[in-house]
């Protein structure tokens, strides 16, 4: 390998005096040679010393930004949790409530609604003792007029049978006989 190198410098020499590339003259590797290292040396300085801590910080100020926003989400994940808790025990207390203030309601309308009831039974339970007594009013009435009503017509039967007016007191008897009384 060595031999070709060679080899390779020599021609390329040869080829200097011709006026070929002069950074391929052989006379000049050793030069060139030392500015690539100074400038290799240079740019790996710069590299460490100023470029690749710039981009690890901004790579390290990324992720931390990142676990700051992971988080306040997840900070903002448990406030929600707990507003979502509180939120569903207060929609539960107002359901209670108002099952409660339904339920009352329910009760008072419930009682009034007896209250009536009641009212109207003793309203109609009245009009009932009324209409009874009416009634055996009536009865006791007509069944004391029955006596005289049945000697009317037991009077005006005889008479038309006999042609003449039968007499009061014998057909009154006569009934009263029948009604035993």
């Amino acid at each position: 390998m060595l031999a070709s190198f060679a080899t390779f410098a020599a021609m390329l020499a040869g080829d200097a005096k011709g006026g070929g590339l002069p950074q391929l003259n052989a006379a000049d590797f050793a030069p060139q040679l030392f500015w690539l290292m100074v400038t290799f040396g240079l740019l790996w300085w710069l590299m460490a010393k100023v470029a690749l801590p710039k981009v690890g910080g901004v790579i390290e100020d990324r992720a931390q930004r990142i676990q700051r926003d992971l988080d306040e989400a997840n900070r903002l994940k448990i406030e929600t949790e707990k507003a979502l808790a509180d939120y569903e025990a207060s929609l539960a207390a107002a359901r209670g409530r108002a099952s409660g203030i339904a339920k009352e309601i329910r009760d008072k309308l419930a009682a009034e609604v007896d209250g009536e009831r009641a009212k109207v039974d003793r309203q109609v339970a009245s009009r009932v003792t009324d209409a009874e007594k009416r009634i055996t009013d009536m009865k006791t009435r007509a069944m004391s007029e029955v006596g005289q009503i049945a000697s009317d017509t037991a009077e005006a039967i005889v008479a038309e049978l006999q042609g003449k007016p039968a007499a009061k007191n014998e057909v009154a008897g006569a009934v009263k006989a029948v009604l035993g009384r």
